[in-house]
């Protein structure tokens, strides 16, 4: 994708985080689900979470998304840049190594709230994950919040 005055954006990646971004206390509401599930037919759907709720697993059975654990934002890290280039899209203090990272960084502002530093490590900043999402499946949205 194409972005006037910003730049050219040719991940085929997006990584989320688990809690206070997709979810709340572990939990990914339907709609989001049902969200994803598009956003899958466009991109790889990659979740990278420390599962403080346990729930990575049961929360994506049967879905196309690829989880994985990791312990701490440089884990995190590691494992994003297994996915180069990707769009990262989080909240969190252990995400924003892998948003500083990202072609594009999507912070989302949720009921959990977001830290300054991943507000500030990111492109863009949304008030719930349906938005980021919504952003990534109607690029002109995208174009038309980026472009210079």
């Amino acid at each position: 994708m194409e972005i006037p005055n910003y730049g050219r954006i040719t991940a085929r990646t997006v990584i989320f985080d688990l809690n206070g971004t997709l979810g709340l206390e572990g939990k990914v509401r339907e709609e989001v689900k049902e969200l994803l599930r598009k956003l899958g037919e466009k991109y790889e759907i990659v979740v990278l979470s420390s599962d403080t709720f346990g729930t990575l697993e049961d929360e994506f059975k049967g879905m196309k998304v690829k989880i994985e654990k990791v312990k701490d934002g440089n884990e995190k890290l590691q494992k994003a840049l297994k996915y180069e280039p990707y769009i990262g899209v989080g909240n969190g203090n252990n995400d924003v190594r892998m948003l500083e990272n990202a072609e594009l960084a999507i912070c989302v502002i949720g009921e959990e709230g977001a830290s300054v530093e991943a507000l500030l490590a990111s492109d863009i900043v949304v008030k719930d994950v349906k938005d980021a999402i919504n952003l990534l499946l109607n690029e002109k949205r995208l174009i038309a919040t980026l472009r210079g």
